[in-house]
């Protein structure tokens, strides 16, 4: 037995799962996609123990991109998936109207449904109520009203379930809403001849299904759609029927959604009880609040402050915990130090895996203070005002109005900034943002810019009052930012083309957060990554160090380092990063930096004999740079060098967990090589433009 929850986004769906579950739940992936399937157990009167899921939530059934056709392949039992016993249908009893626009559609599926309308405290706070026996007799299915926030309701409605699986006809009482256009009709019976066997089990014995499964194929199936496995017969009579309605000068979609919100408005008013002054008191308030934050001016001005609020606390908020990470696995390494004698085996334990799992953990609190932040901005409705702000500067660029959360909070971390692309609902705008995300200079890139900056450019001012080391790095954030605009326009319009899709999306009322949902969907995300990302990290950090150690054991940091075959590879590489005015020291630092940006400080530490205990403010690390000449003299280190090492290091994916991150995201090791790849590709040019193009007007 399986129960499907399902339900408009902010319904307080996963509150309600949560509810019936108990937390006793685990986190998977829908077959062959990232989009998380959460599993649980419900206990029902006189039945036992039985299975619940929740599915993604969707305003309707409709679908252009693949993870949108989940919610009705694993609700309508389309293979893979096995259709549900019992749709538990979630609305918002505030916003009625809207949310029996997918009750109506899932009905249509001709499956047992039963109808949880939540809020119902929140309708009574306003002196409203619901006539829930007249929802009932209209819809023909169950009406149960609850507060999934308080939890009341919750018992009757396992015993109307309970009655639905032991009687399932009492949740089928099929079509609602019945299209009457002679041309629709024939449109619908035309596409559900060539509906596949395997969507509907009974086949002819399912009329109600085929019908469904042909008008989803009518409004869903385009040329520049997203879908997987819809058989060429089926696209083929889609395509017919869509020319065929635009020479009759027939808009389908039109009809099929007037027709269906006919229906609804003609009742839904009816089931409003008590309606008094209340009502619109909320209306005005909610509009109110949003002429302030959804204004041209002052909306940006809010949101731009509270997205500081956020990136500040990626920032700063985040170091006290990453500082006791970080002292955590110094201490674990002394105290390792302390207890085994100095040999291969110990230098293993502190240097290749207790840094790897430092390296790992160490991201957790910016992605848990990330999703913290993402899911307050969720339950709030703030969100949705937040994506309908940033879309008409995206869409001019190719992205999403949701690309900016991430690409803002990239300047943090390019890892939660991947993760929170999972708020777009289409893959190619989701592929799009993982592209570009990596640009945006993080807090990983800011120490090789402090030491660079701070070891080859003189603290003079410009204009007598301009310090050149602070313009600097402001002009390295915005030249990140204007290349990774500048690459999403261009990817947006070549191996990522896809139509621009208009943002339309709801913009619920405000509410108080529901916390718990809030820290159980934080820590949910932060063990995805631990367990996912996290394992990939881990292994290439241990690659790396025995790179760093072998085949030379020498006592001296310098000449293991000089010897190590990831000294042999810097050397190997010198002839390819001479031309950017790298020597095959600095290569050595990038391949270290391939484990996290910043430990390049730390590795050219160990090559010019200092040691690994360096920082971007060693004195002795600046003056041995400033100090390092080539066999014939001349300094290594240049201002020139300087600044096409600064180009270098902010174009390129020089850091595996990002790369990790975006493989967890994409489920295939494609897009991280082609990331990798472009990025370095573009550091290159870029660094090599500045270095040989600096000679050629004469600076040193």
């Amino acid at each position: 037995m399986q129960i499907a929850v399902a339900g408009n986004p902010n319904t307080g769906k996963t509150t309600l799962f949560n509810r019936l579950t108990g937390l006793h739940v685990k986190v998977g992936n829908y077959a062959g996609v990232t989009v998380d399937r959460t599993d649980g157990t419900l206990d029902l009167p006189g039945l036992g123990t039985i299975g619940v899921y929740d599915l993604p939530g969707t305003y309707s059934l409709s679908a252009r991109s693949e993870e949108e056709q989940i919610a009705i392949s694993a609700l309508a039992g389309v293979p893979p998936y096995a259709a549900p016993d019992v749709v538990l249908l979630v609305v918002d009893g505030t916003q009625l109207a809207r949310n029996l626009y997918l009750a109506l559609q899932v009905i249509e599926l001709d499956l047992p449904v039963v109808l949880a309308v939540n809020m119902v405290d929140a309708l009574e706070a306003r002196g409203e109520r619901l006539d829930l026996e007249a929802m009932e007799r209209e819809l023909g299915v169950p009406v149960v009203g609850i507060s999934a926030s308080r939890g009341l309701g919750l018992e009757r409605l396992k015993a109307v379930l309970a009655d639905v699986v032991n009687a399932p006809e009492r949740g089928r009482p099929g079509w609602r809403w019945k299209p009457q256009e002679a041309s629709l009709l024939e449109h619908i019976a035309a596409i559900a001849a060539v509906i596949p066997s395997t969507w509907t089990p009974g086949g002819p014995a399912s009329p109600r299904r085929s019908d469904a499964f042909a008008l989803w194929a009518l409004l869903s199936i385009e040329e520049d759609d997203e879908l997987k496995g819809i058989p060429e017969s089926l696209r083929q009579v889609v395509r017919e029927r869509h020319q065929l309605a635009r020479a009759e000068d027939c808009d389908i979609h039109d009809q099929v959604i007037a027709g269906r919100f006919g229906w609804i408005d003609a009742r839904s008013g009816t089931f409003l009880l008590d309606a008094a002054g209340d009502a619109h008191k909320t209306k005005r308030l909610t509009e109110r609040i949003d002429a302030l934050l959804l204004h041209p001016v002052l909306g940006f001005t809010i949101f731009l402050v509270a997205m500081g609020v956020v990136f500040q606390s990626l920032f700063s908020w985040a170091d006290p915990l990453i500082g006791i990470i970080e002292s955590g696995v110094g201490w674990l390494s002394a105290g390792i130090e302390g207890v085994l004698p100095a040999n291969l085996f110990r230098d293993f334990l502190t240097q290749g895996l207790l840094a790897g799992v430092g390296s790992v953990v160490v991201f957790l609190p910016q992605i848990l203070l990330l999703f913290l932040f993402l899911g307050i901005m969720e339950d709030t409705g703030y969100m949705a005002r937040v994506a309908f702000l940033m879309d008409r500067v995206m869409k001019s660029l190719g992205l999403h109005g949701r690309a900016f959360v991430p690409m803002l909070t990239s300047f943090a971390c390019a890892i939660p900034a991947v993760m929170a692309t999972r708020t777009m609902e289409r893959r190619r705008d989701r592929f799009l943002t993982m592209m570009v995300v990596p640009l945006m200079t993080c807090a990983a890139r800011l120490p090789v810019y402090t030491l660079v900056i701070g070891a080859l450019f003189p603290p003079t001012t410009v204009l007598g009052f301009l310090p050149v080391q602070g313009l600097l790095m402001i002009g390295m954030y915005l030249f990140s930012t204007i290349v990774a605009l500048v690459c999403a326009a261009v990817l947006g319009r070549t191996l990522l083309k896809g139509p621009t899709v208009p943002l339309i999306l709801e913009l619920p009322p405000y509410r108080a957060p529901h916390w718990g949902t809030v820290m159980r969907s934080m820590w949910r995300k932060g063990h995805v990554f631990l367990s996912e990302a996290g394992r990939v990290i881990l292994v290439c950090t241990i690659a790396l160090w025995l790179l760093l150690s072998f085949p030379n054991r020498s006592d001296d940091p310098s000449v293991r380092l000089h010897e190590s075959y990831a000294g042999q590879v810097g050397r190997t590489i010198e002839p390819t990063i001479a031309p950017l005015g790298f020597d095959w020291k600095i290569g050595v630092g990038l391949i270290g930096a391939f484990a996290a940006r910043e430990v390049f400080v730390s590795t050219m530490g160990v090559v010019y004999g200092i040691g690994d205990e360096v920082d971007e403010e060693s004195i002795t690390l600046r003056e041995k740079i400033r100090n390092e000449t080539h066999a014939d003299g001349r300094p290594v280190y240049t201002p020139l060098v300087g600044l096409s090492l600064l180009v270098f290091f902010a174009l390129a994916c020089q850091c595996m967990s990002t790369l990790a991150a975006v493989r967890r995201e994409t489920a295939t090791w494609r897009w991280p090589v082609f990331l990798f790849v472009y990025m370095t590709g573009l550091a290159w040019l870029a660094s090599f433009t500045i270095y040989q193009g600096g000679l050629l007007l004469g600076f040193a």
